[in-house]
């Protein structure tokens, strides 16, 4: 394993897939124009980001002829008519920011090491011939896609009710200004710009910006502390931090002094009540780029390879501090590109994807999926509410209609809680046949998961009822429904068959840019993650008599390391470059990964039982459908036991648990007898009724226990949910389990001391 954390000082690697500039032609780029859109170009909202109104627009793509002296008609820079940019005004600016210098990389330099825990450091890539694509950069990408999708709409957004939208080509000339803005305010080579803001077109204009700047994207999610947000801008050495609210803006002004780097903030969707030192509007932002030339940028951006840092995503840490991901230039292009094509992404030559714009950017599953690889492929990413996760999620779906949706579990098993609800409010006939249509439809899609060849009922079943059920969701053109971060149950992944809307698992980490394995229309298999990524590779490490190992990883998609912690990185990459994910998993003959658990989730009884955790969890969620989380305790202890919490409505302006019980609760207590309707009137009275009900469901997973250890002796329920406020989840939803540990420590201890009296 290499010593050194400054991997690659002594050797200095070019882009071999940027060809000499004469490869894009002047010809090939005849043809782009700035369409004007649908919505009158989106040109409110584009004249606020470039100030001075819609002649902006205009000046902006033509702002090198301007430098050089050619005199335009003043009429011709007006875009409020529904003119175009012409393409020759549009060619001369791209012409201009194209790297003109590129020559071929030497990629054989044996000194590089395949880590770093430098910012600036480099990394030797993992071309190899299972991976022999040439490497690229993001600016290199997005280029690329101008002469592709130049005229397509490449974000759409709400303003003032009204969807808007931006093509590619005003995309990128809006990156270029931010990019420029962010270098007069001081962005330093391998330094962040660290954004903490719902998902809107600023957060991906600020991103495609500071990449092209030179610098390092770093999210921050909306949901973090003060103390959090101190940890990472100081950790990623944030010059600029961008910001939407005044909210968030609160938290970075009680923590400036603590912050070294910074020097200034950027916030774009709220104006501060009063002039702030070093606070710009974005429309005061937009103006400071006119002071840095485009030669300036195109420098910079010459300079860029693809073995450099660009992105940081920062691990939820459910074990301790954060720990900064370092993701190359490479990762970022690479997987766009290749994890999406295992997806089954398509480009907009074949079918323009559309998708909705919702988690968390800070997390590397979102990033990837709406930010990166829309560029890509041209998608049109459409941005939903900042409420969207409270309700709103749906309103957007239903008017976007997207074609490939990606959600985390939890948003799965919301939509699933919904639908459940309205169908138990619904009448007795409604009711009957939508539990008819699924019931038909889940057997065929078991039965028969790959044949095209449906029978009468259950196309019958789908006319009358399931397409309008899909409808109703939004998903009437989706083609795609992905979900990853976390595990799915499988009443959930079940419930969806039965809608006839089959769910494709990913499995990858922040480590991973994402996805590693992949599953899709054409490689699926229920309860899988899908196959590895062609061009990726998998091993599984100390298998045990079941083909059970840790999961590791090696190919473009793994990370440069970990900012600033060598020990980590040492840990996680061992000297051939393979990633130990830490989780453990099982392959079947056709390549197909089952996730099993995590080797440090794993209990180790105090008889020297090795017990995963997950499955036993998982077959109590099963069996009885009144409990949201289940928690397995037992690790150097002489039993098992677990927590549990009752499903409960959220608030809708909090989006923390109420104490009332959801429709699919209330049925399961009235079911076995009980009356309740809140957590409080079950726990607080310990309800005979549901007490015993779950004691009955508790037996019949030990029931089907390999062996009496894996035996669950005493349970208790909780009084709240979990949930991100009360700190027992992360902001994707993962169990945080030795918070749980530690926040119901009383609570596991009477369960053993009673046991030792």
């Amino acid at each position: 394993m290499p010593q050194s954390s400054g991997a690659g000082h002594s050797c200095t690697l070019k882009d071999p897939s940027m060809p000499d500039s004469g490869e894009v032609t002047q010809e090939s780029l005849q043809g782009m124009s700035v369409r004007t859109t649908q919505d009158n170009l989106g040109t409110r909202f584009l004249s606020r980001l470039l100030p001075g109104g819609p002649r902006c627009v205009r000046k902006l793509s033509l702002h090198l002829q301007y430098q050089q002296g050619v005199r335009l008609n003043a009429q011709s820079s007006s875009l409020t008519d529904r003119q175009t940019l012409s393409r020759e005004s549009l060619s001369h600016d791209l012409e201009f920011s194209t790297p003109k210098k590129t020559k071929h990389a030497q990629l054989d330099c044996p000194e590089e090491a395949l880590w770093t825990t430098r910012a600036d450091g480099r990394v030797r890539l993992r071309l190899d011939p299972c991976c022999p694509q040439l490497p690229y950069t993001v600016h290199r990408m997005f280029y690329e896609a101008l002469d592709k999708y130049g005229d397509l709409s490449a974000l759409g957004f709400k303003r003032q009710g009204k969807w808007e939208h931006v093509s590619y080509s005003q995309y990128y000339l809006i990156a270029r200004k931010v990019a420029k803005g962010f270098l007069k305010l001081g962005l330093e080579r391998a330094h962040s710009v660290a954004i903490l803001g719902f998902n809107s077109p600023e957060w991906f204009f600020s991103a495609v910006g500071t990449v092209f700047a030179g610098g390092i994207v770093t999210g921050i999610y909306t949901t973090s502390s003060p103390e959090a947000c101190q940890y990472i801008a100081r950790d990623c050495r944030a010059n600029i931090i961008v910001v939407d609210t005044q909210k968030q803006l609160e938290k970075i002004q009680k923590i400036w002094k603590n912050l070294p780097h910074l020097k200034a903030v950027v916030i774009y969707g709220e104006s501060p009540p009063k002039k702030i030192t070093n606070v710009y509007t974005m429309e005061e932002f937009m103006e400071l780029g006119r002071e840095i030339s485009e030669e300036t940028l195109d420098t910079i951006i010459d300079a860029q390879q693809p073995n450099q840092c660009c992105v940081l995503v920062y691990t939820s840490g459910t074990t301790g501090n954060p720990k900064g991901v370092m993701l190359s230039q490479d990762n970022i292009t690479w997987t766009a590109r290749f994890g999406s094509q295992a997806g089954d992404i398509q480009p907009a030559e074949v079918q323009q994807e559309v998708v909705v714009s919702y988690l968390p950017l800070s997390h590397i599953a979102a990033q990837i999926y709406d930010l990166w690889t829309g560029i890509q492929w041209g998608a049109q990413v459409c941005f939903a509410e900042p409420d969207a996760l409270k309700g709103s999620l749906v309103n957007t779906l239903r008017e976007v209609e997207p074609t490939s949706h990606m959600g985390v579990p939890r948003v799965w098993e919301k939509i699933m809680e919904k639908i459940q609800e309205v169908a138990a409010q619904s009448g007795f006939i409604r009711r009957k046949m939508l539990l008819w249509a699924m019931s038909v439809t889940l057997e065929q899609n078991l039965t028969c998961p790959t044949s095209d060849l449906k029978p009468f009922t259950t196309r019958l079943a789908d006319y009358l009822v399931l397409a309008k059920v899909r409808q109703t969701l939004g998903f009437a053109k989706c083609q795609k429904n992905f979900y990853g971060a976390a595990p799915m149950t499988a009443e959930t992944q079940r419930f969806f068959l039965g809608l006839n809307i089959r769910l494709y698992a990913g499995y990858g980490l922040s480590e991973t840019t994402g996805p590693h394995f992949m599953s899709s229309p054409y490689n699926y298999r229920l309860y899988s993650s899908g196959k590895v990524v062609p061009g990726c590779r998998v091993k599984l490490v100390n298998e045990d008599t079941e083909g059970i190992g840790e999961i590791c990883l090696w190919g473009r998609t793994i990370f440069m390391g970990y900012l600033n912690m060598e020990d980590k990185t040492c840990e996680a990459i061992d000297s051939e470059g393979w990633l130990h994910t830490g989780d453990t998993g099982r392959l079947d003959t056709d390549g197909f990964l089952y996730i099993t658990g995590r080797l440090k989730e794993l209990i180790i009884t105090a008889g020297g039982e090795n017990v995963p955790p997950v499955p036993i969890e998982e077959a109590v969620k099963m069996e009885l459908p009144i409990i949201s989380n289940a928690m397995l305790i037992g690790d150097q202890r002489k039993f098992l036991s677990m927590l549990l919490t009752l499903k409960c409505t959220l608030d809708p302006d909090t989006s923390d648990p109420t104490d009332n019980l959801t429709e699919q609760a209330v049925e399961f207590c009235q079911k076995v007898g009980s009356r309740a309707s809140t957590v409080s009137e079950i726990v607080g009275k310990k309800d005979e009724a549901v007490y015993q009900a779950i004691e009955e469901g508790i037996q019949r997973v030990n029931a089907n226990a390999a062996a009496r250890p894996y035996h669950i002796q005493k349970w208790a329920i909780l009084e709240r949910d979990f949930s991100i406020s009360g700190g027992e989840l992360g902001p994707t939803m993962k169990l945080k389990r030795l918070i749980v540990l530690e926040k119901y420590k009383d609570i596991i201890d009477s369960f053993y001391q009673v046991q030792n009296k």
